[in-house]
């Protein structure tokens, strides 16, 4: 005959059972593997500091940290592989500043606010970019350019490595704030943009100095400025966009960052926010960094939250203005 545990026993056993999930909830974090999954491919530069980022957490807390890339669709790709993750922060998203603020407009009709789905984590770097044109142009600064544009409206052209690219839509933030109008030349390949913008046609880009550095130490493009409040330390004889004739509200950057879906516990936010601070200070982390010319930023939560809004409300203007539209 079965015995029947008495209600003492059985309260007792529920006291435990309570307690020990009490327990694992209030474990330090993080007491498993973590995995990042990232937008960018194997080998840029965005996963390669993510993986040194991810090493160097992993020896801070005793548990592995993998990275897993998923890029393609415009963000999607990643963006879908982490939506539906619980908000514990073993499962983080590796994005830029264009797939946090910008997508959700050049992508309307699939009515998706990034911002509404994650949250911001931890900052990992901004990436500045420069005007680059072809070495023999007749431009010596952004006034020259400026007043070249202004008097041709279309005639100039730039180009980018993408439709909604940040060296698209800095293009149209110049338009903007000149009243000049330009035209817009994508390309696919990185390297071919700037192959053509070393021949002159078209006129300018926006580059980053990773991207730009071959051609630029071959002696086949310049930078008229960098289009940031303050000069590069890489590059610090280059002018501002404002020391060199042109607006100073041009602020042209991209921000990459770790997210979580919404709803992580603001705790484990901290702590995940302040080891990747803390890490961002190693000497072997900013070495690496520094080969990319990536700026690591360590923002407090509300800085970077701020950022992304404003980013965002900069972009839809921008996008709706010209009509952009990848769906």
């Amino acid at each position: 005959m079965k015995t029947v545990p008495s209600t003492p026993a059985l309260v007792a056993a529920a006291l435990l059972t309570t307690a020990g999930w009490a327990s694992a909830q209030t474990a330090p974090y993080p007491t498993k593997q973590v995995n990042v999954i990232t937008a960018f491919a194997v080998g840029s530069g965005p996963d390669a500091v993510l993986r040194l980022v991810g090493q160097k957490l992993g020896q801070r807390w005793k548990q592995p940290v993998t990275v897993e890339n998923r890029p393609g669709g415009g963000g999607f790709v990643a963006i879908e592989a982490v939506r539906r993750a619980h908000p514990d922060g073993y499962t983080l998203l590796q994005l830029d500043s264009e797939h946090v603020s910008a997508l959700p407009y050049l992508y309307a009709k699939r009515n998706f606010d990034t911002l509404k789905h994650f949250d911001a984590v931890a900052p990992l770097f901004l990436t500045p970019f420069f005007v680059a044109v072809p070495t023999q142009s007749p431009w010596k600064n952004m006034a020259d350019l400026i007043k070249a544009a202004k008097a041709e409206p279309g005639r100039i052209s730039y180009g980018s490595w993408g439709v909604g690219s940040p060296g698209h839509l800095g293009g149209e933030w110049l338009d903007y704030l000149t009243g000049s109008k330009m035209t817009h030349v994508p390309y696919r390949e990185v390297s071919q943009l700037f192959t053509s913008v070393a021949n002159g046609d078209p006129a300018w880009s926006f580059a980053s100095i990773p991207s730009s550095q071959g051609i630029y130490r071959a002696g086949k493009l310049r930078y008229l400025a960098v289009a940031s409040p303050q000069r590069n330390p890489q590059m610090p004889d280059v002018p501002t966009v404002a020391e060199s004739g042109g607006p100073a509200e041009l602020d042209v950057n991209s921000f990459v960052s770790l997210l979580a879906p919404k709803g992580i516990a603001p705790a484990v936010r901290d702590k995940i926010h302040a080891d990747v601070v803390a890490v961002l200070q190693d000497p072997e982390v900013k070495e690496k960094f520094a080969t990319f010319a990536f700026q690591p930023i360590t923002w407090p939560l509300a800085q970077m939250d701020q950022f992304a809004k404003g980013k965002a409300t900069q972009y839809k203007l921008l996008i709706q203005k010209a009509n952009i539209s990848l769906d």
